[in-house]
Protein backbone atom coordinates (compact mmCIF):
# COMPACT_ATOMS: atom_id res chain seq x y z
CA UNK A 1 0.00 0.00 0.00
CA UNK A 2 1.38 3.41 -0.99
CA UNK A 3 0.77 6.41 1.23
CA UNK A 4 -0.08 9.22 -1.17
CA UNK A 5 0.02 11.87 1.56
CA UNK A 6 3.83 11.92 1.83
CA UNK A 7 5.75 14.89 0.53
CA UNK A 8 8.90 12.99 -0.31
CA UNK A 9 10.21 10.24 -2.51
CA UNK A 10 12.89 7.84 -1.33
CA UNK A 11 15.93 7.75 -3.59
CA UNK A 12 18.59 5.08 -3.79
CA UNK A 13 22.03 6.59 -3.40
CA UNK A 14 25.40 4.93 -3.16
CA UNK A 15 27.65 6.77 -0.72
CA UNK A 16 30.24 4.07 -0.41
CA UNK A 17 33.83 3.68 -1.48
CA UNK A 18 36.20 0.82 -0.99
CA UNK A 19 39.57 -0.61 -1.75
CA UNK A 20 41.18 -3.88 -2.57
CA UNK A 21 44.67 -4.33 -1.23
CA UNK A 22 47.36 -7.00 -1.43
CA UNK A 23 50.03 -8.00 1.05
CA UNK A 24 52.84 -10.50 1.26
CA UNK A 25 51.47 -11.85 4.55
CA UNK A 26 48.73 -11.04 7.05
CA UNK A 27 50.79 -8.46 8.97
CA UNK A 28 51.80 -6.69 5.76
CA UNK A 29 48.17 -6.71 4.59
CA UNK A 30 46.88 -5.11 7.81
CA UNK A 31 49.65 -2.48 7.82
CA UNK A 32 48.93 -1.60 4.19
CA UNK A 33 45.17 -1.44 4.83
CA UNK A 34 45.68 0.99 7.71
CA UNK A 35 47.97 3.18 5.61
CA UNK A 36 45.58 3.04 2.65
CA UNK A 37 42.71 4.26 4.85
CA UNK A 38 44.84 7.18 6.04
CA UNK A 39 45.92 7.98 2.48
CA UNK A 40 42.28 8.00 1.34
CA UNK A 41 41.43 10.45 4.12
CA UNK A 42 44.48 12.76 4.15
CA UNK A 43 46.73 11.95 1.21
CA UNK A 44 50.43 12.03 2.08
CA UNK A 45 51.18 13.04 5.67
CA UNK A 46 54.70 14.43 5.86
CA UNK A 47 55.05 15.09 9.61
CA UNK A 48 55.94 12.33 12.04
CA UNK A 49 53.68 11.72 15.01
CA UNK A 50 54.94 12.38 18.52
CA UNK A 51 52.24 10.47 20.42
CA UNK A 52 52.62 6.69 20.62
CA UNK A 53 49.34 4.83 20.97
CA UNK A 54 49.15 1.15 21.83
CA UNK A 55 46.20 -0.71 20.32
CA UNK A 56 45.04 -4.21 21.23
CA UNK A 57 42.06 -5.61 19.35
CA UNK A 58 40.39 -8.95 18.88
CA UNK A 59 37.91 -10.21 16.33
CA UNK A 60 35.99 -13.34 15.46
CA UNK A 61 38.04 -13.94 12.31
CA UNK A 62 40.32 -12.04 9.91
CA UNK A 63 37.46 -10.14 8.28
CA UNK A 64 36.03 -9.01 11.61
CA UNK A 65 39.53 -8.09 12.79
CA UNK A 66 40.10 -5.98 9.67
CA UNK A 67 36.90 -4.00 10.24
CA UNK A 68 37.74 -3.45 13.91
CA UNK A 69 41.33 -2.47 13.04
CA UNK A 70 40.35 0.14 10.48
CA UNK A 71 37.52 1.37 12.69
CA UNK A 72 40.02 1.99 15.50
CA UNK A 73 42.28 4.03 13.21
CA UNK A 74 39.24 5.99 12.03
CA UNK A 75 38.13 6.54 15.65
CA UNK A 76 41.49 8.07 16.56
CA UNK A 77 40.77 10.82 14.05
CA UNK A 78 37.04 11.23 14.63
CA UNK A 79 36.94 10.72 18.39
CA UNK A 80 40.37 11.81 19.59
CA UNK A 81 41.28 14.28 16.78
CA UNK A 82 44.55 12.47 16.14
CA UNK A 83 46.08 11.80 12.74
CA UNK A 84 47.94 8.50 12.57
CA UNK A 85 51.29 8.92 10.83
CA UNK A 86 52.86 5.49 11.22
CA UNK A 87 51.77 1.94 12.00
CA UNK A 88 53.84 -0.85 13.50
CA UNK A 89 52.17 -4.18 14.20
CA UNK A 90 53.81 -5.66 17.27
CA UNK A 91 52.02 -9.02 17.30
CA UNK A 92 49.34 -10.65 15.21
CA UNK A 93 47.15 -13.74 15.02
CA UNK A 94 44.02 -14.54 13.03
CA UNK A 95 41.90 -13.12 15.88
CA UNK A 96 44.13 -10.52 17.60
CA UNK A 97 46.27 -7.56 16.69
CA UNK A 98 48.59 -5.51 18.89
CA UNK A 99 50.07 -2.41 17.32
CA UNK A 100 51.85 0.83 18.07
CA UNK A 101 50.62 3.86 16.16
CA UNK A 102 52.38 7.21 15.91
CA UNK A 103 49.98 10.12 15.84
CA UNK A 104 49.81 13.86 16.07
CA UNK A 105 46.96 16.25 16.85
CA UNK A 106 44.77 17.15 13.89
CA UNK A 107 45.51 20.67 12.67
CA UNK A 108 43.13 21.98 9.99
CA UNK A 109 45.86 24.36 8.80
CA UNK A 110 48.30 21.49 8.20
CA UNK A 111 46.03 18.54 7.38
CA UNK A 112 43.81 18.58 4.34
CA UNK A 113 40.84 16.23 4.55
CA UNK A 114 40.46 14.63 1.13
CA UNK A 115 37.36 12.64 2.05
CA UNK A 116 35.28 12.15 5.14
CA UNK A 117 34.85 8.49 5.99
CA UNK A 118 31.96 7.82 8.35
CA UNK A 119 32.43 4.12 8.95
CA UNK A 120 34.14 0.91 7.95
CA UNK A 121 31.46 -1.56 6.88
CA UNK A 122 31.07 -5.32 6.86
CA UNK A 123 29.47 -5.08 3.40
CA UNK A 124 31.42 -7.36 1.04
CA UNK A 125 34.31 -7.59 3.51
CA UNK A 126 36.86 -10.15 2.44
CA UNK A 127 40.27 -11.10 3.79
CA UNK A 128 41.80 -14.19 2.24
CA UNK A 129 44.95 -15.76 0.87
CA UNK A 130 45.07 -16.94 -2.72
CA UNK A 131 48.13 -18.30 -4.50
CA UNK A 132 50.45 -17.06 -1.75
CA UNK A 133 49.15 -13.49 -1.78
CA UNK A 134 46.92 -12.02 0.92
CA UNK A 135 44.08 -9.82 -0.29
CA UNK A 136 41.45 -7.70 1.38
CA UNK A 137 38.38 -5.90 0.13
CA UNK A 138 36.90 -3.22 2.39
CA UNK A 139 33.96 -0.88 1.80
CA UNK A 140 33.61 2.45 3.62
CA UNK A 141 30.53 4.54 4.27
CA UNK A 142 31.20 8.11 3.14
Amino acid sequence: MVDKSTDYLLLDHTADMGFEIKGSDQVNLFEKAGKALLHMMFGVISAKGTDLIKISLSGDDLSDLMVRWLTEILYLYEGEHLVTTDIIIDSFSSTTINATLSALPFDPLRHEILREIKAVTYHQIEVAEKDGIWKARVIFDL
